[in-house]
C-alpha cells in the first residue's frame, strides 16, 4: 500500500503485509485507535459505496475498510452472520518501539476502558513483555516488545 504523508512526497512502507481491518464505522475506529496513539493519515468516507480510512503510529499502519453497513454485502464476508465477532483466531502484533512496553500500558490504560482489557501485561518465559487488548469490533491486539519472528524464541 502507498501512503501519502505530503503532496510532494510519497513513502512505501518496508513490509510487504498489510492489515485492513473491515469495520462498518470509522468514527469508533478513529476514536479507539487515536487512544493508542495511531493518527489518521488519510480517510475517504462514501455514502453510496464503501470507504477507506488509514490509520498509522510509528512504522505501524493498519488499513480501515468500510466504515458504513455495506461491509456486510462483502462478497466473502457476507455469508457470514454479521454478528460474528471479528478477527476470530486471529492476532494482530503491533511492536512498541519508541518507548518502554510498560510505559505505553501505563499511558494506554489512562486513556481506554479496562473492559477492553484481555490480557494484562505479563512478562513471558521467551523473555518479552506484551498486553492484549479487544477493539470495539472484536478484533484482538496483542502490544508487544520488538522480536525478531524469524529466529526461535
Amino acid at each position: 500500500m502507498i501512503y501519502k504523508l505530503s503532496m510532494s512526497k510519497v513513502v512505501i512502507p518496508k513490509n510487504e503485509i498489510h492489515i485492513e481491518l473491515h469495520v462498518p464505522n470509522f468514527d469508533i475506529a478513529e476514536n479507539f485507535y487515536s487512544k493508542l496513539g495511531f493518527k489518521v493519515v488519510w480517510r475517504r468516507n462514501l455514502k453510496d459505496d464503501t470507504g477507506y480510512m488509514v490509520m498509522r503510529r510509528d512504522q505501524s499502519i493498519i488499513g480501515f475498510f468500510g466504515g458504513n453497513d455495506l461491509i456486510y454485502n462483502h462478497r466473502y464476508f457476507k455469508q457470514f452472520d454479521k454478528n460474528t465477532v471479528r478477527g476470530y483466531e486471529v492476532e494482530v502484533a503491533i511492536f512498541i518501539k519508541d518507548m518502554k512496553i510498560e510505559d505505553y500500558y501505563t499511558e494506554v490504560m489512562k486513556k481506554i476502558n479496562r473492559k477492553y482489557l484481555v490480557g494484562d501485561i505479563k512478562l513471558h518465559s521467551y523473555g518479552k513483555t506484551d498486553f492484549r487488548l479487544v477493539d470495539p469490533f472484536g478484533f484482538y491486539l496483542r502490544f508487544s516488545e520488538p522480536e525478531n519472528n524469524l529466529y526461535e524464541h
